[in-house]
């Protein structure tokens, strides 16, 4: 019998590339040794059948060692610490030259001073690199189990039409652009195979801190495998053209390609869009003519906001995704015709249309339907690229010139990054992840005046005169969102994501635009590298050091060194020190200098040293026990706040809902933080629908349960003995409704905080705010609020909206936080603003003896705004009653 499958999975392997891959040889026994089917005990993609990451790159070494097209190259670890791993694959001569190749990309993509014969010679030795990142959303699984049989046709093949592509592109394929989360999803998916939750959805998020989200943090940088993708970009290799593989819903288009529906992003250039629909259009033509339907274009998927993996797209590459239909997981759907739909961006209905010529009938879809697909447009990428070989690579140089050129005769001409600031560490780490990015940072050497405006030498400069000027721009102005509607006076296309990535403005970092020409300025730049940025040496003899508490960098020094056994204070009042000026609340640290020193050489904040400190009034910090709440929803703003708090070295243990009715809350923990998440998900396990009925989860049964009465029960017994709660966004709906406790079966205690939500009213009168950063005014002299500016940005969704009242019996509120009269809008887009005008948007509670902060926005938003983490540890470190 074991003999037979053998045969059986070899003849498979050859008749599914016969039919997938035309005008293919049959392989030799040699190449069969290294076929798919061999390695893996089955054909990639047949029904019901996953490969793990290990296995998938045990597969690609042993291509590696077989065939002279292919080399594969370690670029980083996951978040877990699996490698990452990029294949380059092209012809045995372009394999021996990648390196001298690759300085050929850099020179076209970073060099505008090319001389016309220059650019000749580089483009005819040069080939087009063209990147695909596979599968970076894991339980999107078909690109990645797709990638051996791409791997293996094109390191193999013999059709000279293929050969040649081979000589004049060099594809590089990630092959998973998610090790954990891919190892989550096949771990899952094996568990409940043959059982009847065998197409259930996997617990939890699919990455160790923000699932989904991955696709979000190309601006910020802030996993380990958004960098390693990203260094391929910016830094390393350069390549012309990227395509990001995904999947979709089921029951619509079969497959999405370029171009995009609008807004498209305003700072790109025309010609990558053109480029763009050009690789879109030879795509859905190839894709027709292997019998594929249901494939879209102009559909669903807007293009005008960076922090996916095509936020390249703003590096001059010429970046797109696609997205197929999904099935559960590989597990084959039956798809109703009449189950078929479509709406909004592209699509009215699910018919013949310009956008989708050649509608899928319904039917069976299987994982090997998704396969084909990304054989077949992964195919016609690479031909394409080959067809216009010589135009793309001159094309990447005529836009490195024209962005240069366009920094030199258009406004804005440089960001300034002035000495003075309020975080200084914050104002350090923006500059670091410009460099990281691929961005020219420069110093100030000298003091100099611009319109009338002094800057001190020491001042980060960032001119757009350089290559990624529209990258620059985009992630340094202020954002405002393009408005465009279905018809002239019809409704607006609304965001597909957030409206709001400005770095200095989420960093909470003071920039200035400069939109005149200034000589004297790139006169007395200096290049700039974090390394250059060299630590604070600790005095001898000293003992102790201030860490000014507006810089961030303070707290997380502060919370790794309690953590680490030292003592550590907060300064019970402002102080003045040789000129140096700290106020209440930064952190005093008592240590010798050898261990200051090495604290010193992670802390990038503003320090004093100081020989002692009895003349100051100082508290005790200490490390309060955390309990995080994570429903295993796929709750990705969970994922984020554990990030942030590892990050900072904040010690938590992670609650499900389902913990509560067991938990020893009052024993084990002070502080429980509800990230933003459905009340429903929490309390039930269960989502509500627009019609107010309770869905079927698709989670095994052991993951949906909520917290129940009694779990409840023991929340709010633990906030009346003394404990602290903190929560932000959907989650705060646990508590602005009606409350009861039961102490005893005879005592029960019905109450309300004095807080309720009326963003709903305010939605209706047409408050809309799709993401964005606004304004907020901050109750001064709170030790929630220290170190922090009277007014900051927040990012905000428009819901909750508080009102407090007038309390009664044990309960107390102060406003916190309020949205001002007008200029509400910071960056993004909002409409009916005025609805805010002074309403609540932070407010702190006590009940009995405990305390209740409740946000109503994300204070750690994506870790992306800095600007508000200070709410967040403030409120973690709030001393009791």
């Amino acid at each position: 019998m074991k003999a037979f499958l053998t045969t059986l999975f070899r003849t498979i392997f050859l008749l599914v590339l016969l039919s997938l891959l035309p005008n293919q040889f049959v392989r030799a026994q040699k190449q069969e040794a290294v076929s798919s089917s061999d390695n893996f005990g089955f054909m990639p993609g047949s029904d019901r059948n996953l490969f793990d990451y290990e296995q998938l790159i045990s597969y690609f070494k042993k291509l590696d060692d077989y065939s002279p097209r292919l080399e594969m190259r370690e670029i980083g670890k996951s978040p877990m610490g699996k490698p990452m791993y990029i294949l380059f694959i092209s012809s045995e001569k372009n394999i021996k030259n990648l390196d001298e190749l690759g300085e050929i990309n850099k020179k076209l993509a970073l060099d505008p001073d090319l001389k016309a014969d220059q650019i000749d010679a580089l483009t005819k030795k040069g080939k087009v690199f063209f990147l695909a990142t596979l599968s970076m959303h894991s339980s999107e699984v078909g690109p990645t189990q797709s990638s051996p049989l791409i791997a293996f046709d094109l390191a193999t093949t013999n059709d000279p039409v293929k050969l040649k592509w081979l000589d004049d592109v060099v594809y590089m394929m990630v092959p998973n652009h998610n090790p954990d989360g891919m190892d989550m999803i096949v771990e899952h998916y094996r568990k409940y195979k043959g059982t009847k939750y065998e197409d259930s959805d996997m617990p939890g998020v699919y990455h160790k801190y923000v699932g989904h989200d991955n696709n979000r943090d190309f601006i910020i940088l802030s996993q380990s495998d958004t960098k390693a993708i990203s260094e391929i970009t910016s830094k390393t290799w350069f390549p012309q053209v990227m395509v990001e593989k995904h999947q979709m819903g089921g029951s619509s288009v079969r497959y999405f390609v370029p171009p995009n529906h609008d807004p498209i992003a305003q700072n790109i250039d025309e010609g990558l869009w053109n480029w763009n629909g050009i690789f879109g259009s030879n795509m859905i033509k190839d894709l027709t003519k292997e019998g594929c339907s249901g494939v879209a274009q102009r559909y669903a998927f807007d293009n005008y906001w960076p922090g996916s993996t095509e936020t390249c797209l703003w590096k001059n590459v010429a970046a797109f995704l696609t997205e197929a239909a999904s099935c559960s997981v590989a597990t084959p759907v039956y798809i109703e015709p009449t189950e078929l739909s479509a709406s909004g961006k592209g699509l009215s209905e699910y018919k013949k249309s310009s956008n989708m010529p050649l509608p899928w009938p319904g039917g069976w879809w299987h994982l090997s339907d998704i396969v084909k697909l990304e054989l077949v447009s992964t195919n016609s990428i690479i031909n394409t690229c080959s067809v216009n070989k010589e135009e793309i690579l001159k094309f990447r140089n005529e836009l490195c010139k024209k962005e240069v050129e366009k920094g030199k005769t258009e406004a804005p001409y440089y960001y300034i990054l002035p000495v003075e600031q309020h975080d200084k560490s914050e104002w350090i780490d923006l500059a670091r992840l410009l460099t990281e990015h691929g961005i020219n940072v420069y110093k100030l050497d000298n003091k100099l005046v611009i319109s009338e405006k002094v800057y001190e030498a020491g001042a980060f400069v960032v001119p757009l005169s350089q290559a990624f000027r529209p990258f620059i721009k985009e992630v340094m102005e202020v954002q405002e969102y393009p408005v465009r509607h279905y018809s002239a006076a019809g409704d607006l296309i609304k965001p597909y994501d957030i409206a709001t990535w400005s770095l200095p403005l989420h960093k909470g970092v003071s920039c200035d635009e400069i939109k005149i020409r200034v000589a004297e300025l790139e006169k007395n730049l200096q290049l700039w590298t974090p390394e250059k940025e060299v630590s604070q040496t600790v005095p001898v003899n000293t003992a102790m050091a201030i860490f000014d508490v507006n810089s961030n960098a303070s707290f997380k020094t502060a919370f790794k060194a309690s953590m680490a056994g030292l003592k550590v204070q907060r300064l019970d009042e402002d102080v003045t020190i040789e000129n140096n000026q700290l106020k209440k609340g930064s952190f005093l640290i008592s240590a010798d200098s050898k261990t200051l020193n090495e604290i010193m050489k992670t802390s990038n904040g503003s320090v004093v040293f100081v020989k002692d400190a009895k003349q100051y009034k100082l508290a005790d910090l200490t490390v309060p026990r955390i309990a995080l709440v994570e429903s295993w929803f796929h709750d990705m703003d969970a994922g984020w706040t554990r990030f942030v708090l590892d990050s900072y070295g904040i010690p938590f243990k992670v609650l499900h809902p389902g913990d509560f009715e067991k938990a020893g809350l009052e024993k084990d923990f002070d502080v429980l933080v509800f990230p933003g998440e459905d009340p429903d998900v929490l309390m039930k396990g269960k989502v509500k629908t627009a019609e107010g009925v309770y869905s079927t989860t698709t989670y095994p049964p052991e993951f949906t349960k909520g917290i129940g009465e009694k779990g409840f029960e023991k929340i709010l017994k633990f906030l009346e003995n003394g404990g602290k709660i903190l929560s932000w966004g959907e989650s705060t709906g646990l508590f602005t409704v009606p409350l009861k406790i039961k102490f005893a079966e005879d005592s029960l205690e019905e109450f309300s905080l004095p807080v309720q939500d009326i963003s709903k009213s305010l939605a209706a009168k047409g408050l809309y705010c799709p993401g964005s950063l606004v304004n907020i005014k901050l109750k001064k002299d709170h030790p929630l609020t220290m170190g922090l500016e009277e007014t900051i940005g927040v990012f905000y969704r428009g819901k909750p909206v508080f009102k407090t009242s007038e309390p009664y019996f044990d309960m107390d509120r102060r406003v916190i936080a309020t949205f001002p009269e007008k200029d509400i809008l910071k960056s993004g887009y909002i409409e009916k603003e005025e609805l805010l005008d002074s309403k609540t948007a932070m407010v702190w509670m006590k009940k009995g003896k405990g305390q209740m902060i409740l946000f109503a926005f994300g204070p750690q938003f994506r870790a992306s705004t800095p600007v508000s983490y200070k709410l967040l540890f403030n409120a973690l470190l709030l001393p009791g009653l």
